[in-house]
């Protein structure tokens, strides 16, 4: 039996959850959960990420209470970061990437044929355009990264979440010479991968696991075979499938799809779409509960909407855009309905653009994390899809973490399909056909 604790931060809550992994089980238990989201300072939006590793530290003091853990691993959301000076403090609080600073950024052309990723302008190789601290970086460090070295005093770059910079060559799995060569020498950590030793942290082994969160939750899909696509559908929706090698053509490019880093030397070839962030704004502008919404939204006509249009990223009235986008007013249920039906339409896109632009044949599509406790939204994406949907885990994301450490220290064994056949056989899972 192996006891790990996986620090889990995503963009609107963190906690750290202790797992228990045999050979033959898999028990999770969160032991601390903590609000997340952006802290307005100035004119720009920050991430508290000192408050956030306050938060980690009481989570790994309660993880560690009852028997000791064996292991630790960190994953969060993607692109943010922090600067380091030459004596390995933090030059200031990590900017957030729904702050406006990246606006009218203009990438420039032959970037897609190296780094492989979607134009997103929050991406951290644009963020670098921006960033008015990088005179004085000595070292830069993604925010799993960070937390990370604080626990032991060694840096490094987590392969997953590495390339999501922008900066990584996607055939040779490098830093690209060419994409870095106006940083500062010495900026960029060594990359490491997952199930690498990170350090220790009083004397507790910190383990690389895929460090970006749809990474680890990818890990999580409990597929029975290779035709599948994936939704990791939380604050976004990452849409896409796996692969064993990156697709560059100018129609992947047009399409808008990313070619990112996965477990094991997988691609995962996805498109972003903007997901419950969408309901996560039209809640707290209401100050509503979702639940009696969904009842209602389930019998409610909605309007179709783009949810990837740029007016819906920053935060802000919600509701209010999504009416003006439809040209009409709207009940709370239709908004939420609206959002539901869009998010379907647009998970459908992304699915059979996957399937044309990469060869892929797909015969069920996986929904993972928080949205896959969503019936409705699930029922929604199987009718739009015309394919059996199957539902969950809802805590992929910590799951794939916890079993990428436990893989290391020789929990359990096999290649990614095994892990995944252990999830189907230990985690519940809900069935969706389409009507």
């Amino acid at each position: 039996m192996t006891v790990v604790a996986a620090v889990d931060l995503g963009a609107s809550s963190g906690r750290v959850v202790r797992g228990i992994v045999t050979a033959d089980e898999v028990r999770m238990e969160e032991v601390h959960r903590f609000p997340n989201g952006p802290v307005r300072r100035g004119d720009a939006l920050h991430w508290d990420v000192s408050g956030l590793y306050r938060e980690v530290l009481t989570g790994l003091r309660l993880a560690s209470r009852s028997h000791g853990i064996d292991s630790i691993g960190i994953d969060s959301w993607a692109v943010d970061y922090g600067l380091l000076d030459a004596r390995g403090e933090l030059l200031g609080e990590p900017v957030h990437y729904r702050d406006s600073r990246t606006d009218g950024i203009v990438p420039p052309e032959g970037l897609y044929e190296i780094n492989g990723l979607q134009f997103q302008p929050f991406n951290t190789m644009f963020q670098l355009m921006a960033e008015p601290l990088l005179p004085q970086a000595a070292h830069l460090l993604l925010i799993p990264d960070l937390i990370s070295y604080w626990l032991t005093g060694e840096r490094g770059a987590e392969y997953t979440n590495a390339t999501t910079t922008g900066l990584i060559d996607v055939r040779s799995g490098r830093w690209s010479d060419g994409l870095t060569r106006h940083l500062p020498p010495g900026l960029l950590p060594a990359l490491r991968h997952p199930g690498d030793p990170a350090g220790t942290h009083r004397g507790i082994p910190v383990t690389a696991v895929g460090s970006h969160d749809t990474a680890s939750a990818v890990v999580a899909v409990p597929a029975e075979t290779e035709r599948f696509a994936y939704i990791s559908c939380g604050t976004w929706s990452l849409v896409g499938v796996e692969l064993t090698g990156p697709v560059l053509t100018p129609e992947s490019k047009a399409a808008n799809f990313t070619n990112e880093g996965g477990v094991d030397g997988t691609v995962r070839y996805l498109r972003n779409v903007m997901g419950l962030w969408l309901l996560q704004e039209c809640l707290r502008v209401w100050g509503a509960e979702l639940e009696p919404l969904l009842r209602e939204a389930a019998t409610a006509t909605g309007a179709v909407f783009d949810p990837n249009d740029p007016v819906f990223l920053p935060p802000g009235d919600m509701p209010s855009r999504i009416e003006r986008w439809c040209g009409k007013s709207m009940t709370r249920a239709e908004v939420v309905r609206s959002v539901l039906d869009s998010l379907a339409l647009a998970h459908r896109d992304a699915i059979a653009d996957a399937q044309r632009l990469s060869g892929k044949e797909v015969e069920v599509v996986h929904i993972v994390g928080g949205g896959s406790r969503n019936e409705l939204l699930c029922q929604l994406t199987a009718d739009a899809c015309g394919l059996p949907v199957v539902a969950g885990p809802a805590e992929a994301t910590a799951l794939g973490n916890v079993l990428v450490q436990a893989r290391a220290a020789g929990a359990v064994r096999g290649t990614l399909a095994d892990l995944r056949k252990l999830v189907g056989r230990t985690q519940p899972l809900r069935r969706y056909q389409p009507r």
